[in-house]
């Protein structure tokens, strides 16, 4: 229905009535002895006008035809919708009284599991219709469009955290470990923060020799504090993982910064995402620039025997200098990358996802004068569910040097003196931790999670003390490092989540005493 072109005929006729009644009018005026021929040409005008009239109504009895056709159509339209908003409420009445209803024996706990399904695709329903609603408002919107013409992809996580803690932390938003308090310091802080929000890009490229091409970007705003007044609030830009993906059937290539490929899993939190939870506390995970193979092999069903080989930038944890230029780390100092490969086992099904892991890595370490350090580990990961809903995950590592990946606080090597000094000894700390998660999915929107991890290094002897820096003794060197947690996650929309964090941490230096801190967080994010 063409409402302009109806107003538009409409003011058209009127005008025409109003010229065809006024040629009358016309017509009987005095007549003018110098046109004595004017009446013809008067009454052939007319004659046209009257045909150009019955033409025009013609066409606006067409539109009228239009308009109430149209006007059927939206009201089968909300007929249609009426029905399927009933068929709806009915479906949640019958889902509400299926407990009550008399089933098989050994029936129960299937028709349990078929309700929470469907009750879940109900809820899904909903979303996809309320996201269908709002697609009509977004398609006039302007499009993220990049420079190559490829299609991208902007996401991200908008983060806010509140948080509170008792004891002397290393840092108060999302800490690590604790410290013994100091004469004068408080022991209660109370603060906020959106740092940890996330921005993200996706570029999906053209096919190359059969694989499909994809890039990604991670960063955060988890980089610092600007030395200013406002800084505390106006956190420094960091990256977090980059990379790019040729992705065949079975086999992948992947150059860039992630998650080391011997430590895939970490423990749920929303409130912790500047770090994974539980770093520094038995879960490997420091963004590595790395490049690996990945190759899939088909079991039958949903399950797969995957196995990922590569290299990676050789880190040892020692802080940069505060400098524009970029120093060598000792593993770098080698002239050899590190080694890292894992193999994998999983089924992937809906209702039980379950993998299991195993990786191992290899690094040599150049700290000068001749003393060498050989970087190891062995891991183990899994993700097993117990039922329907509950479900452990976890990882597991023991090796050496590991201060690179996250160990012993970044913590690699212990030394008899001064590293700089020709003489001293150095040895790589011994490590060994993990951690393990229970997770309880409550409903399809609200999942319990519960957490505990470990990291102990020690020296390789009397006479060696750890050390972070290239000046020995810098800080207290850790032995033992342990954090608990326990949260809830709720989703509003699939999108929208709340959250509440107890956090317990329990720090052991290698001299005597024991930290301890407790942290209260409550976050709530939007993705985009």
């Amino acid at each position: 229905m063409n409402l302009g072109r109806f107003f538009l005929s409409a003011g058209l006729l009127g005008s025409l009535v109003v010229f065809a009644v006024a040629l009358p009018a016309r017509g009987q005026s005095a007549p003018d002895a110098s046109k004595p021929s004017a009446v013809e040409p008067d009454a052939a005008n007319l004659q046209e006008l009257q045909e150009q009239i019955r033409a025009l109504s013609s066409d606006v009895r067409a539109m009228k035809a239009e308009v109430e056709g149209a006007r059927a159509e939206a009201a089968q339209l909300r007929q249609e919708l009426q029905n399927a908003s009933s068929q709806l409420q009915a479906l949640k009445g019958q889902l509400a009284q299926a407990p009550a209803q008399p089933g098989a024996a050994g029936a129960p706990a299937e028709s349990a599991g078929a309700a929470t399904s469907v009750d879940s695709r109900v809820s899904k329903v909903e979303e996809d219709q309320q996201l269908l609603d709002s697609e009509v408002d977004t398609l006039a919107q302007t499009k993220v469009e990049s420079g190559s013409k490829y299609r991208v992809k902007l996401s991200g996580m908008a983060l806010f955290d509140a948080f509170s803690t008792r004891g002397n932390l290393d840092s108060y938003d999302v800490p690590d470990y604790a410290e013994p308090r100091e004469p004068g310091e408080t022991n209660s802080v109370l603060g906020a923060t959106l740092r940890q929000s996330i921005l993200g890009l996706d570029v999906y490229g053209p096919d190359i020799a059969g694989a499909t091409t994809r890039a990604d970007i991670r960063v955060d705003l988890f980089g610092g504090f600007p030395y200013s007044p406002q800084g505390i609030t106006a956190g420094i830009v960091r990256l977090r993982t980059a990379g790019v993906h040729f992705d065949w059937q079975d086999t992948s290539v992947v150059v860039g910064q992630y998650d080391p490929i011997i430590s895939p899993l970490s423990p749920t939190s929303l409130v912790s995402t500047g770090y994974p939870a539980l770093a520094s506390a038995g879960n490997l995970w420091v963004w590595t620039p790395e490049a690996y193979i990945e190759h899939r092999f088909g079991l039958g069903g949903n399950s797969k025997f995957t196995i990922q080989g590569g290299i990676m930038d050789s880190l040892s944890g020692q802080p940069p200098a505060i400098s524009p230029y970029r120093d060598a780390q000792p593993g770098e100092q080698s002239g050899q990358p590190a080694y890292a490969a894992h193999v994998a086992w999983s089924d992937s099904s809906e209702t039980a996802p379950f993998s299991f892991g195993m990786g191992g890595y290899y690094a040599p370490q150049n700290w000068g004068f001749g003393q060498k350090v050989t970087s190891y580990a062995v891991t183990g990961d899994w993700n097993a569910p117990l039922d329907r809903w509950f479900g452990l995950s976890g990882e597991f590592y023991h090796g050496r040097a590991l201060g690179g990946l996250g160990a012993a606080d970044g913590q690699s090597v212990a030394a008899t003196g001064y590293i700089g000094a020709p003489g001293t000894l150095v040895r790589g700390l011994n490590s060994t931790g993990g951690w393990t998660q229970l997770k309880f999915m409550a409903t399809n929107r609200l999942e319990f999670n519960g957490a505990f991890g470990e990291d102990f290094s020690v020296p390789p002897g009397l006479g060696y003390v750890p050390t972070t820096s290239y000046v020995m003794n810098e800080v207290a060197p850790i032995g033992r490092n342990e954090s608990a947690f326990v949260n809830t996650i709720y989703h509003l929309r699939s999108n929208l989540m709340l959250s509440t964090e107890f956090r317990r941490l329990r720090t052991s230096p290698l001299q005597p005493g024991i930290s301890t801190g407790n942290v209260v967080s409550l976050g709530a994010a939007a993705l985009f």
